[in-house]
């Protein structure tokens, strides 16, 4: 069965002016909360506008920056100066459930300061005798990418160290989430935007109904919350991955016990990229990082 392509739903497509009939820059799935402002940024990092443009609907309406909600249609690029889709690869993501020791760390700090899903609320069915489900602790930043983090001294971002292990297992690196719903977001089909006073974006059909919902204030006055800095790493990332050319590849995540996930991911869309990717998930475990 091939992968489910991001592109299929699409009711919003991008295209530069120059070139109506051409391919589309991009496009989204439009959800509840899109507004015209969002648009806008989300362009300005799937392409380079190198120069001043107006966005023009294709009722022959020009669209302002504002909080008007996004329309669909096609939305042209007006301008006289070059445009260039970004090449900017996002990182490629998968779930990922990680292990070890300094894991358990991360994992209780995670639930101790957030003690629900942080997207949809939902609550654990019984944290006093340490029954957690169904929520998990998931990382922003993924623990797969540990020496990228390093390289990017991504760390200086970080002010409240984990009691064991090394600052890319931060509580400020995570968030208490429904497993459903850190599935969603590791594989960028939800993000949060800290731009916008912290809005749950979805980037395909949001089942969970709270997209264009707000995280709540007393978890973003938390002093211990997740730094802007890797929200914005997060969103970057999901536009990219959705919105930019027909998207990235949608990978499977459901491996029952006994299947052939190595020949699955093999015959999978990106396989080099799944493969070491699924080797840099387990690394990261055994290391106990």
């Amino acid at each position: 069965m091939p992968a489910p392509n991001r592109s299929a739903r699409r009711n919003v497509h991008i295209f530069d002016a120059q070139e109506p009939e051409g391919i589309a820059l991009g496009g989204l799935i439009l959800t509840n909360g899109v507004t015209n402002k969002n648009l806008h940024a989300m362009i300005n990092i799937i392409v380079i506008i190198h120069g001043p443009y107006v966005l023009r609907h294709d009722s022959d309406t020009i669209v302002p920056e504002d909080d008007s909600p996004v329309q669909p249609g096609k939305y042209y690029l007006v301008t006289a100066a070059r445009i260039e889709v970004n090449n900017e690869k996002p990182l490629l993501r998968a779930l990922s459930n990680a292990t070890g020791t300094r894991h358990q760390t991360f994992r209780d700090a995670v639930r101790s300061r957030d003690q629900q899903c942080v997207i949809t609320g939902r609550q654990p069915v019984d944290p006093d005798n340490g029954d957690w489900r169904p929520l998990q602790a998931a990382h922003i930043y993924p623990l797969a990418y540990h020496q990228q983090w390093i390289e990017g001294n991504l760390g200086r971002w970080i002010t409240k160290l984990p009691a064991k292990g090394e600052d890319i297992n931060s509580v400020q690196n995570g968030l208490l989430l429904d497993a459903g719903m850190h599935l969603l977001f590791d594989g960028y089909t939800v993000s949060i935007n800290p731009e916008d006073r912290y809005k749950i974006v979805f980037f395909n059909r949001d089942t969970y109904q709270v997209a264009g919902n707000y995280l709540q204030p007393e978890f973003l006055n938390h002093p211990d919350r997740p730094v802007d800095e890797l929200f914005r790493w997060h969103f970057r990332q999901a536009v990219l991955t959705n919105m930019k050319g027909a998207g990235e590849p949608v990978f499977e995540s459901d491996f029952p016990p006994g299947a052939d996930m190595i020949n699955d991911i093999l015959s999978g869309p990106m396989a080099a990229e799944r493969m070491e990717f699924e080797l840099f998930s387990r690394l990261a475990s055994v290391q106990d990082v």
